[in-house]
């Protein structure tokens, strides 16, 4: 197995097989991530995870409390805190999700144009896949995220895995794209497929699509490049199997050709602007709840006073008020 390390350039596309489209890109050198045997390349038509090569095995990429009757002094305090805490929490949170959204956003090319899927009936389904290096175990895994394709955009993909070309270990840009084009006259009868081939040897990788008359309506290099760039985004996630790798590649890529990609600026906003929305409701209630608590011991405070008072300093009318406020308990009322 080896998706090799090392940024791979785009190597250049075109038209070479009448009006379909083509591309691909090549990879750079590194320390092996896969190890595969070398032979000739076996007959089509076949998605079983075998070959004439043995399995290779997966390697890491070289690449509070109240006080006083004065009012809240250690709970206030301490409440303060707790929510200076979390707007500090939350600043960092949204940091790093903006981060992470612009990250992720410039490596993957964005999708600008709506698409519309291929309609019902346009591709004679085939197989899936060819696997000449026995990197495939799961047949489901692999052909999971490929069907996925499929059913979004209309087009069925088709991945070729070898590690060389009509014979040759290293064969040219141009010999994989001229190989490929011929290729696809081979395996279908439509131009609704989208075939990949992706070819590595010797710690080095290159990949060359071509898409069908049909198929470069959803196909189209925009399309295209974004799912070179989660092909090679993944290739280096030494996490994925090998059946996760295409599989996730060709599963996300097919959700943002479908999809025009938004702005980060307006996902970013938007969680920023909910987060501090969130802040301030928390900082209203704990005003409340401070000015409430303050009103009570105030009242509290005030009534301890007026008991603890002598009765000599109230005029005749404060200590009627005052002897009938205190004297009529609810126990009396009820007595009566």
């Amino acid at each position: 197995m080896g998706r090799s390390g090392g940024s791979g350039g785009r190597s250049s596309g075109g038209s070479s097989g009448g009006s379909r489209s083509s591309g691909g890109r090549s990879g750079g050198f590194g320390s092996s991530h896969r190890s595969g045997g070398s032979g000739g390349f076996g007959s089509f038509g076949s998605s079983s995870g075998g070959g004439f090569f043995s399995s290779g095995s997966r390697m890491s990429s070289g690449v509070s409390n109240y006080g006083g009757s004065g009012g809240p002094v250690g709970c206030g305090c301490g409440a303060v805190m707790i929510i200076l805490v979390i707007v500090l929490i939350v600043l960092l949170i949204i940091g790093v999700f903006v981060a992470s959204v612009f990250t992720s956003s410039s490596e993957i090319t964005k999708s600008s144009v709506a698409r519309q899927p291929l309609p019902a009936g346009s591709v004679n389904e085939t197989e899936y896949y060819t696997d000449e290096l026995g990197w495939i175990n799961n047949q489901t895994k692999m052909e999971e995220g490929l069907k996925y394709f499929y059913q979004k955009t209309g087009v069925q993909p088709y991945v070729v895995i070898v590690d060389n070309v009509n014979g040759s270990y290293n064969p040219t840009e141009s010999e994989l794209d001229s190989y490929a084009n011929a290729l696809y006259d081979q395996l279908f009868a439509d131009e609704a497929h989208l075939l990949f081939v992706f070819y590595e040897y010797n710690d080095f990788y290159m990949d060359r699509y071509v898409a069908g008359t049909q198929a470069k309506t959803v196909i189209d290099t925009e399309a295209a490049d974004i799912l070179l760039d989660y092909i090679d985004r993944n290739y280096y996630d030494s996490s994925l199997t090998d059946e996760e790798f295409f599989s996730n590649s060709f599963r996300d890529a097919a959700d943002r050709i479908m999809t025009v990609t938004k702005s980060p600026w307006i996902a970013a906003m938007t969680t920023i602007g909910i987060v501090f929305a969130v802040v301030i409701l928390a900082i209203l209630l704990f005003v409340w709840w401070r000015h409430a608590k303050n009103q009570k011991n105030l009242e509290a405070k005030r009534t301890a006073e007026m008991l603890n008072t002598p009765l000599e300093k109230f005029d005749d009318v404060e200590i009627d008020d005052l002897a009938k406020k205190y004297q009529d308990s609810p126990s009396d009322q009820h007595k009566d």
